[in-house]
């Protein structure tokens, strides 16, 4: 039986799935890896740990299959993340600056007084947030005694994974438009924002389509195995993709260390609207297919903080029931703006908060609204791309590891008003990058042959929420005041 191989390299760990042509799941590994926190608002990974925690979840699921062919390897990843490495001696030059890091946020500011913004919304669908990828190189270049010189290489975390696996330095366009450098209307690196940011063209990866052969893998580096990888996309957009969100107006949200609501746009895409992002959702062979974006920043990190933090859940896997044994947080909000808050506000300087804690409060309460905090972000961005779009979402298709919990897709369904559909295979990322690898080497011949295996394990249909006007009312007055919190803690 053949096999595609997703490797789906995240924000806090990597994990490999084996997935058969009828779309089930063969073989699975995970593991996490280290998260550094130098200074406030400052988040960086270890490229190689990344890496090896990519080798060994290969091997594990290479070792566990049973007679299967391995045939093609799809990648996916944590977007935005900037990896700088020497093409020489293929080592990292500095750690890997995350997607939630903020250090860049003042640079951002003067950005913006100078009259950037308009040429990055036009070019890019972005916003000059510290969240992309641009100001993080360019930071790097400047202050963090990167050599821009020919050796430099420079991608995102799907680049170093492939980098590593077969010595090919590209990218797609998925990727590349979450860079801030990249003109989606092109389909080019932007001369113009490369100049703006200093970042030299040598140094950036080659864009390919998001399926199609991009290199073979060096067996001492792959588990053995001497096969193609055919596919790359954004965690994001592989989970569109995996989630079979092919007609333009499909709509789905990943729960997973942020929270990520993606609507399909087909192949053309409006002008910038604020609070929204505008990224391309794949590309196969010429077609280029567009998404428009609402990201939000914590969700599952923050039941992580309940657990790593303040010790109230043993594990993540607490929080759903724990926060199902009272029916409501008892006049708790929590604003999970730990890193600031995305779409649609973006304020880099907002900080997590929490309102309306009494001696009454108890753990359960807490947790409530954590999970909470979840569905009232995500009502946030449903409202705005429908405002957006002119047009209601018919349903919401979730996935991502929080989307396990019951508590959360009911409450989200209430909230928005709309059914709420759950797969029966919730690594619909990891299937998006099988599928896209899959297509390119004759597995499935087409995207809707790939996703033919789609069926839902859950259906939550949305129930009138009590004193939701005033609970919706105290989750905005929250974030009011969780805004603009942090105004200096950005300073080298």
């Amino acid at each position: 039986m053949a096999v595609v191989l997703a490797i789906d390299a995240g924000t806090t760990g990597v994990r490999t799935v084996a997935v058969d042509a009828g779309g089930a799941v063969r073989g699975l590994a995970y593991r996490e890896f280290a998260q550094h926190f130098p200074r406030p608002g400052w988040v960086e990974h270890d490229a190689d740990d990344i890496f090896d925690a990519v080798r060994t979840t290969l091997s594990e699921v290479v070792e566990g299959l049973d007679g299967e062919t391995v045939v093609a390897i799809g990648i996916t990843n944590q977007r935005e993340t900037v990896v700088v490495w020497d093409r020489t001696t293929g080592r990292p030059l500095h750690r890997a600056i995350v997607w939630q890091d903020r250090r860049t946020a003042a640079r951002c500011d003067d950005l913006r007084v100078a009259g950037v913004e308009p040429l990055v919304r036009t070019r890019t669908g972005l916003v000059l947030d510290p969240y992309f990828s641009a100001t993080k190189l360019e930071w790097l270049l400047r202050e963090g005694g990167v050599p821009a010189d020919e050796r430099l290489a420079f991608g995102t975390v799907e680049s170093w994974v492939l980098w590593n696996l077969t010595g090919v330095h590209a990218t797609e366009p998925s990727n590349a438009s979450r860079t801030m450098l990249f003109d989606i209307d092109t389909g080019t690196w932007s001369d113009e924002l490369l100049e703006l940011f200093g970042i030299p063209r040598a140094c950036l990866p080659d864009v390919r389509p998001s399926s199609g052969r991009l290199g073979i893998t060096d067996p001492t580096r792959a588990a053995g195995l001497r096969v193609p990888v055919a596919g790359m996309a954004g965690d994001q957009q592989a989970a569109l993709f995996g989630q079979a969100c092919f007609t333009p107006g499909m709509t789905k949200n990943t729960y997973g260390t942020g929270s990520f609501v993606l609507v399909n746009l087909g192949d053309s895409h409006p002008a910038p609207v604020a609070g929204l992002l505008t990224s391309v959702a794949w590309q196969l062979g010429d077609a280029v297919t567009y998404a428009m974006e609402g990201s939000i920043f914590v969700t599952g990190a923050a039941v992580q903080w309940l657990r790593d933090g303040l010790g109230l859940i043993d594990a993540a896997s607490d929080a759903g029931p724990l926060a199902a044994s009272v029916p409501d947080p008892d006049g708790v909000v929590f604003v999970p703006a730990f890193t600031g808050l995305g779409s649609p506000h973006f304020d880099p300087y907002a900080r997590g908060a929490m309102f309306g804690l009494t001696r009454g409060s108890t753990r359960a309460h807490v947790v409530r609204a954590v999970v909470e905090s979840m569905a009232w972000q995500t009502a946030d961005v449903v409202d705005a791309i429908v405002a957006a779009t002119g047009r209601p979402i018919a349903e919401l298709r979730v996935d991502g590891g929080a989307s396990a919990m019951d508590v959360l897709c009911q409450f989200q369904a209430d909230v928005l008003g709309v059914t709420v559909r759950r797969p029966a295979t919730t690594e619909t990322t990891s299937l998006g990058a099988a599928y896209l690898a899959g297509i390119a080497e004759g597995v499935w011949a087409s995207p809707g042959e790939a996703a033919a295996a789609w069926h839902e394990e859950a259906v939550f249909v949305p129930t009138p929420l009590p004193r939701f006007d005033q609970r919706r009312a105290d989750w905005r007055r929250g974030v009011e005041r969780a805004r603009d919190w942090a105004t200096t803690d950005t300073a080298p």
